[in-house]
């Protein structure tokens, strides 16, 4: 389970980060290319852009789901309706 207390900073702001504990195994950035890419500076994924719609949120959690070293982490919050952005942190 990722340690929001090992949040990455190079995550944008919202419910969906990773953390400290990311082995750079590029599953994120596959399940979920416009949430996820990688920071070239630490080595790891970040989250680059929270999910805006149902569908991006969903993908975003099927790679929380996958991830094998559960660096992903989210902070419960009510899934965006159709057409309307998520809530930010």
């Amino acid at each position: 389970m990722a340690n929001p207390q090992d949040r990455l900073n190079q995550n944008v702001r919202g419910p969906f980060y990773v953390d400290a504990s990311c082995v750079d195994c590029d599953m994120c950035r596959t399940t979920a290319p416009e949430i996820f890419r990688r920071d070239e500076e630490i080595g790891m994924s970040v989250v680059h852009r929270q999910p805006v719609s149902p569908d991006e949120y969903a993908l975003a959690e099927e790679a929380l789901q996958g991830c094998p070293t559960e660096s992903i982490g989210h902070e419960k919050q009510p899934l965006p309706r159709e057409g309307q952005p998520a809530n930010k942190v």
